[in-house]
């Protein structure tokens, strides 16, 4: 086979047309029916929400590392590289091995989607190398996510649900909730913190066990940081208490100082600096009663991007007082506000971001507002980590 590079796979990735949302399981199933379906004999977690669901993941996937098991993870989006969607044990997926993989799976002729793509190198990747377990996040939904074609799971876990994605998913948490729903498979578990209707219906319709968690009031034995998280440990604890009641507790909470999970109120100390991955109002809202709680009287520092497609007016109301230092920052995406945009409503002083000294220690600095932001800033060096 002609040597196809890395970088060639990620020109196909990113190539028109790939970076597109077309939900339904149709033609995934076709490329993994030709793969052989390397699905069909992975034993999975699978996460859905709208946030909090990387953070569960990376908990439960810690845990299960811990207690000696060969863990595959999937998670999106990446922060740098794709590679960091997919790893065994903390490794990510090898270069060549990704690149190997895009190229049969774009060979079969399925017009998939990049995230299709992704999904498919995931599957036949963790079958190939033989995981214990798959702690699998869906990427929109879940209904029609392309994650969704596992035929059954261990257990199904459902965070906590806002309104995003409301042009696919719905424009009510009820009918969002009903997508997330769609990943609860026969005669296997539940597991949420909200008791929507839409998620006991479709429980009790394939005769599913579901349990409904109270959030956590202490974290404090959580290497990740931020009052949302209270949710998120539970899921994940009474996911591990259920399936895999042998793991010691010592081996519970050892994990659980280890837990890494990249630009989720993650704090840099040198810089005085939180990079948080908020990027719609539920988002900011948890990211505000964070920073209220844990720096309450510390001046801060802004530097927010978003995309068009969320509701950053209210985000920004969320977000900011009168007294804040705030810089608005238009990142290379089709879909970025201008600063102009920001600007306009938003009903205090603020700056074009263009210096990166304006991050000085001598305030709290927060980079939040879009992923694909953080990932522009960090690459170009506009900080150190």
């Amino acid at each position: 086979m002609e040597d196809f590079s890395y970088q060639s796979a990620i020109k196909l990735l990113t190539s028109q047309g790939k970076f597109k949302i077309k939900l339904g399981l149709e033609r995934i199933l076709a490329v993994l029916e030709k793969l052989g379906n390397p699905q069909d004999g992975l034993k999975c977690i699978h996460v859905a929400g709208t946030n909090g669901k990387g953070s569960t993941c990376a908990i439960l996937a810690a845990i299960l590392q811990e207690a000696g098991y060969k863990v595959g993870l999937y998670t999106s989006p990446h922060i740098f590289e794709y590679t960091e969607r997919i790893k065994i044990n903390g490794v990510e997926i090898p270069r060549e091995t990704f690149a190997a993989y895009v190229q049969e799976i774009v060979s079969l002729g399925e017009d998939l989607t990049e995230f299709e793509i992704l999904t498919a190198v995931m599957f036949k990747y963790f079958a190939a190398e033989h995981v214990d377990y798959v702690v699998l996040e869906t990427g929109l939904g879940g209904r029609f996510d392309a994650t969704n074609v596992i035929k059954s799971n261990l257990c199904a876990i459902i965070t906590h649900i806002d309104l995003d994605h409301t042009e696919r998913l719905g424009n009510t948490r009820s009918k969002i909730a009903f997508e997330k729903a769609g990943i609860i498979k026969p005669d296997c578990p539940v597991i949420t913190g909200e008791g929507y209707e839409e998620i006991k219906d479709a429980a009790d319709a394939n005769n599913s066990l579901f349990l409904l968690v109270t959030p956590f009031s202490d974290t404090s034995n959580l290497s990740l940081k931020g009052t949302y998280q209270c949710e998120n440990l539970a899921l994940a604890l009474n996911c591990i208490q259920l399936l895999f009641p042998q793991i010691a507790q010592a081996t519970v909470q050892k994990a659980l100082g280890k837990v890494q999970h990249p630009c989720r109120f993650e704090y840099i100390e040198e810089k005085n600096l939180i990079i948080d991955g908020a990027h719609n109002p539920n988002g900011a809202m948890a990211l505000r009663e964070s920073l209220d709680a844990l720096y309450p009287s510390t001046p801060r520092r802004f530097i927010f991007g978003c995309l068009r497609n969320k509701d950053y007016e209210k985000m920004i109301n969320i977000l900011f007082d009168p007294h804040d230092e705030i810089y608005f920052y238009h990142f290379n995406n089709p879909n970025s506000c201008t600063v102009e945009e920001l600007q306009a409503v938003c009903p205090f002083p603020t700056k074009k971001f263009t210096d990166p000294n304006a991050i000085m220690p001598d305030k709290l600095n927060i980079i939040c507002g879009s992923f694909y932001m953080i990932n522009e800033i960090i690459s170009q060096g506009r900080h150190t980590r």
